[in-house]
């Protein structure tokens, strides 16, 4: 067995790491609902600051490139001292900037509060970075175990993104923030208490402290599989946080969708997400991992077509949602689970930190191009067409990892493990 091997204490056994799943689906059930609601937000804000579509897009891409910032830092700091204070801060920071936001009275306090502050906290509980705590309680259903866990992202918004747009026509959007920020304050201590005491790194990890993070990413990007996944998660960064996460509800909306129904054709989409990841998950720790993650860019990239469409169709709309939530965050436990076997799990939060910035980075550039072309256009037409070429050379691209079940011996530490 590996030293990378060694380093995991598969908690399943005594039930320990399944609560921590548990822990980790509830904190990402709110934090990912909060760090979408940019979008849900656009039509409120439109009609009650005068924001324009382009400026609330701009707000989230600032909110993103924060994030790809801020992610490998704080991945770096999970390898070496855990992830349960990272959290805690995380949810709390998050709270009190959403019972700031609840007074805005200005545009640069959004971009201050939600896409600055907010930004670093957002980074700190990224769905990449929550499957490293994972790699460390679960040597064995690794990929099941984190498509659980990680699936909280898009549970949670099944339920909570319809109930924030109901909460907002009933009470205003003011009092919604003010609300959702103190549920993330309580949250926030729930799962620290959930999570308890975390195992000690290993030695991996505590000689990895010892050399410099910039040795070690640069043995990561001479790696052809760490672009790989990189450049697949660019795109898909692009084609899920920046568009559809961002501006489905405000396409929907001028449709001629109401916000309601928008929001739960978004909530639709987060149902079936929860349940593509798992499936997703329990088929990686079984079958060819590049081909499934080839197979979720390329689906994705027939349902943007169906999107270009639903103008004044109900159904197709739900359909969307359907098809497109079934591949949506499917990718995170299969690039986790590659992550995992082909570069290392004691370097894994630095790597997963990189990816995700990357993948954030795309979808700023998404968030962003979306609200400048609905500017110059008034239409969204050209963002979903992009989105389907994106999406296809996703899927190409990934098709040139070679499957690995096992890592080679481990490299000194602090190294990545193989090619």
């Amino acid at each position: 067995m590996t030293q990378t091997n060694n380093s995991v204490a598969d908690s399943a056994g005594s039930g320990r790491g399944w609560v921590i799943v548990g822990a980790l689906f509830l904190m990402l059930a709110i934090v990912i609902s909060a760090r979408n609601s940019l979008g849900l937000m656009m039509p409120f804000w439109k009609d009650d600051m005068g924001w324009s579509y382009k400026f609330v897009s701009i707000a989230s891409a600032t909110m993103m490139v924060t994030m790809a910032v801020t992610a490998p830092v704080l991945g770096s700091i999970i390898d070496r001292f855990g992830s349960r204070m990272i959290y805690l801060v995380g949810m709390t920071v998050i709270g009190i900037v959403f019972i700031l936001c609840s007074y805005m009275t200005e545009a640069w306090q959004l971009v201050l509060l939600f896409s600055l502050i907010g930004g670093i906290a957002f980074a700190s509980m990224a769905p990449s970075l929550v499957s490293t705590t994972i790699a460390h309680h679960f040597a064995e259903r690794l990929g099941l175990a984190t498509s659980m866990a990680t699936s909280g992202s898009t549970g949670g918004q099944f339920a909570i993104m319809p109930l924030f747009a109901l909460l907002i026509t009933w009470l205003s959007w003011r009092n919604s923030f003010l609300i959702a920020g103190v549920m993330i304050l309580a949250t926030a201590l729930v799962v620290f208490f959930l999570i308890g005491k975390e195992p000690s790194r290993s030695k991996a990890g505590k000689d990895a402290e010892k050399r410099s993070v910039k040795s070690t990413v640069g043995a990561l990007v001479r790696m052809p599989v760490f672009w790989l996944l990189g450049s697949g998660f660019f795109i898909c960064g692009f084609t899920t946080a920046g568009t559809v996460k961002v501006h489905l509800i405000p396409y929907a909306v001028s449709c001629g969708f109401p916000p309601v129904q928008s929001a739960t054709a978004y909530g639709v989409l987060s149902l079936f997400s929860l349940f593509g990841m798992i499936v997703y998950g329990w088929l990686s720790d079984r079958y060819n991992r590049p081909m499934l993650l080839a197979s979720c860019y390329f689906m994705r990239a027939l349902t943007f077509v169906l999107l270009i469409y639903i103008t004044g169709n109900t159904a197709l709309l739900y359909i969307f949602a359907i098809l497109f939530g079934v591949f949506d965050y499917a990718t995170f436990p299969i690039v986790a689970s590659i992550v995992a076997t082909h570069i290392g799990r004691h370097i894994m939060g630095l790597t997963m930190g990189m990816i995700f910035a990357l993948h954030s980075l795309g979808g700023a550039l998404g968030s962003f191009m979306g609200g400048y072309l609905y500017d110059l256009f008034v239409r969204y037409d050209w963002v979903w067409i992009v989105s389907v070429a994106l999406a296809l050379v996703a899927a190409l691209l990934t098709l040139f990892i070679k499957e690995k079940r096992e890592p080679k011996i481990a490299t000194p530490a602090g190294e990545p493990a193989a090619a």
